[in-house]
C-alpha cells in the first residue's frame, strides 16, 4: 500500500511538521506534554541549524531541532531512528554547546545560566531499560547520590522510547497518548481517525500528506527514508 502520510521518524518528516515558524504552534503543543510546568512554551524562536565545530579536532554536531523559549531556556530536539550505542554521550556533547553559548564576556558575569534540555526522540529502546516495557520516557538529571535529591535542574535529558508505546486509538487517553501514537503509526494510517479530531492534529495531517508535495519535497523525504 502506497502511503497516505509522512513518517514523522525521519529527518525529512521531523522538520516538515515541526521545524518553521509557521508550524511552530505543533512543537509547543507537543513540548508542552514533556515539560515541567514551570517551563512550558507559550512561545518559542528557531536558531538556525548551525554546524557546530570544535578548532581543534574538527568535530561536527548537527542538531535536528534548536530553539529558545519564552524565557530563555534552550530546547534540543534530536531524533535517531536507529539504534545507536552511545546516544546518551551524544545528547551530553550537544547540550555542552547551548551551555557554553551562554557564557557573557564580562568579569561579572554571574554563571547565571538557564535551563537547557535535551529530547531524544528514539525509534529503539535502551538495552538498560528493555526490562521495563512500561517505562517509555525517561528523565535524567544530576542527583545527589546520598539523598537522591535533585543537585542542578538546569541540564534534563528526556528521551522517548517510542517502540514502547503499543496502545490502540481507543485506548488513547492524554494527549501525550495522542502525540506518541501519531509519531509512531502516522505513516500507516490511510485515513483521519475520530480520536484524533483536535484542531492541532487536523493540521499536522495536512501538513503529513504526500500527495500535496512536489516532485522535488517528494524526493527529498524518500531520501531520508
Amino acid at each position: 500500500m502506497v502511503e497516505k502520510f509522512i513518517n514523522p521518524l525521519t529527518s525529512f518528516g521531523l522538520n516538515k511538521l515541526f521545524g518553521t515558524e509557521e508550524n511552530k504552534d505543533l512543537l509547543i503543543d507537543f513540548l508542552n506534554q514533556l515539560l515541567p510546568e514551570k517551563h512550558q512554551v507559550n512561545d518559542l524562536s528557531f536558531y538556525q541549524n548551525e554546524n557546530y565545530t570544535r578548532p581543534l579536532e574538527d568535530r561536527e554536531a548537527i542538531i535536528d531541532l534548536y530553539c529558545e523559549n519564552q524565557g530563555g531556556e534552550k530546547i534540543i530536539v534530536e531524533l535517531q531512528f536507529l539504534n545507536q550505542t552511545n546516544f546518551k554521550d551524544r545528547s551530553l556533547y550537544y547540550a555542552s554547546f547551548p551551555i557554553k553559548e551562554q557564557a557573557k564576556s564580562s568579569l561579572n558575569w554571574k554563571f547565571d545560566l538557564k535551563g537547557v534540555y535535551t529530547i531524544g526522540i528514539m525509534n529503539f529502546t535502551f538495552d538498560e531499560y528493555k526490562d521495563s516495557p512500561e517505562r517509555l520516557l525517561h528523565k535524567i538529571q544530576f542527583r545527589e547520590l546520598g539523598s537522591n535529591e535533585v543537585a542542578f535542574d538546569n541540564l534534563t535529558f528526556l528521551y522517548l522510547e517510542i517502540p514502547k508505546f503499543n496502545k490502540q486509538l481507543n485506548e488513547l487517553e492524554t494527549r501525550f497518548d495522542k502525540w506518541l501514537y501519531l509519531l509512531k503509526n502516522l505513516s500507516q494510517l490511510n485515513e483521519r481517525p475520530d480520536e484524533l479530531q483536535d484542531r492541532i492534529f487536523q493540521k499536522l495531517f495536512d501538513l503529513a500528506e504526500i500527495e500535496k508535495y512536489n516532485s522535488q519535497s517528494l524526493q527529498d523525504y524518500r531520501a531520508s527514508l
